[in-house]
């Protein structure tokens, strides 16, 4: 239902399932998998699959900490794109990229849940898109420390706001890993 014309594609977004990103993450082995299984499964279905890389000066680029996780490979075909801040639309490549492909619905998965994930969500939606967040494929660290909620409770909050997020002529909402329908509208 995108506002987006001539955009009818969906692709799976994978933000930030960088080493330096979801170490110590609470089920980050668990979300890691998630990210795994969907990605084998947007391949299998022929639905792009686009990787975004953060970088900034905690976390430098071609450091290890950088490195998208061992455990995931993007494929040479699958388009990387670099940023700098929260928002994956902001001063990167994406929109190009989405806007190549015909992509005007976003599954979206990653890290940091209360950063980057949110800031990607709204700037998806505010431009346009459809986006669904999957519930269970995104993490976020411990920042108790400095007043946040625990990791779980940000989560958990982050999947129910967007779970009845709306917007005239788009899409949002959650769906679990293995109820993601590449073709389909999200369950809520």
């Amino acid at each position: 239902m995108t506002t987006l014309e001539n955009r009818p594609n969906t692709a799976l977004l994978v933000v930030d399932v960088q080493n330096g990103v979801v170490e110590g993450a609470p089920e980050r082995d668990a979300v890691v998998a998630n990210v795994g299984s969907l990605v084998e499964k947007a391949r299998r279905e022929e639905v792009p699959v686009v990787w975004v890389q953060h970088s900034d000066d905690g976390l430098a680029k071609g450091s290890d900490e950088w490195r998208i996780v061992p455990e995931l490979a993007p494929d040479e075909a699958e388009p990387l794109v670099e940023k700098n801040y929260g928002d994956s639309f902001e001063d990167t490549t994406l929109e190009t990229v989405l806007s190549g492909l015909g992509v005007g619905r976003l599954l979206v998965v990653g890290a940091q849940t209360d950063a980057c994930i949110r800031s990607t969500l709204h700037g998806a939606l505010v431009r346009g898109y459809d986006a669904t967040l999957v519930s269970d494929a995104h993490t976020t660290e411990d920042q108790t420390a400095w007043g946040a909620p625990p990791p779980g409770q940000v989560i958990a909050h982050t999947n129910l706001y967007w779970k009845y997020q709306t917007a005239p002529g788009r899409t949002a909402g959650t769906v679990e890993t293995k109820d993601v329908d590449f073709g389909g509208t999200p369950e809520a």
